[in-house]
């Protein structure tokens, strides 16, 4: 993989704990995942079930070697696109049911990203949304009507998993 500024993988324990959190909700599930890098989360979203993914990734020769990787899995659900997260979410919206944000941590992405998700046509109601931040941004910028359903720490980085809508069990 290339290294490319602000490229963080989610940690091994974390990215475990996530999809705990996720296990009910991932067979057929469509995800989105707004600052792909490494791919990590969404191969192991398709690693346990979901029906397809799509990667938004910036950064031309990351979402190069993401292209190839999935092409050598044979990975047909999965779509790479190289774009800014801010345009692709300007951009024709579909509804997913899982959404990833995880950006750079010395953006202002969370709250830009999330203020688009839902009026942009993103969401539908129950779509959950994982947050990836540094610790010390508390509260995290998410719209007032999503609903935490989970939140951990772990060294420095607070994650959580949201709902949009209706609430249901995880």
């Amino acid at each position: 993989m290339p290294i490319a500024e602000g490229l963080r993988p989610t940690p091994d324990r974390v990215r475990e704990t996530l999809f705990n959190w996720l296990m009910p909700h991932l067979p057929g599930a469509r995800c989105l995942d707004l600052f792909a890098g490494t791919g990590a989360l969404c191969l192991e979203a398709l690693s346990r079930g979901a029906g397809a993914v799509v990667m938004v990734e910036q950064s031309h020769d990351v979402a190069g070697a993401l292209r190839e990787n999935l092409s050598r899995l044979g990975a047909e659900q999965a779509e790479v696109v190289c774009r800014d997260a801010l345009e692709f979410l300007a951009g024709v919206p579909q509804a997913f049911d899982i959404i990833f944000l995880d950006p750079p941590f010395r953006s202002d992405m969370i709250e830009h990203c999330a203020q688009r998700l839902v009026p942009g046509g993103w969401t539908h109601p129950g779509t959950l949304v994982y947050v990836e931040a540094p610790r010390w941004l508390d509260p995290l910028p998410v719209p007032h009507e999503w609903q935490v359903l989970r939140s951990k720490q772990a060294g420095e980085v607070s994650y959580s998993l949201w709902q949009v809508g209706a609430p249901t069990s995880v």
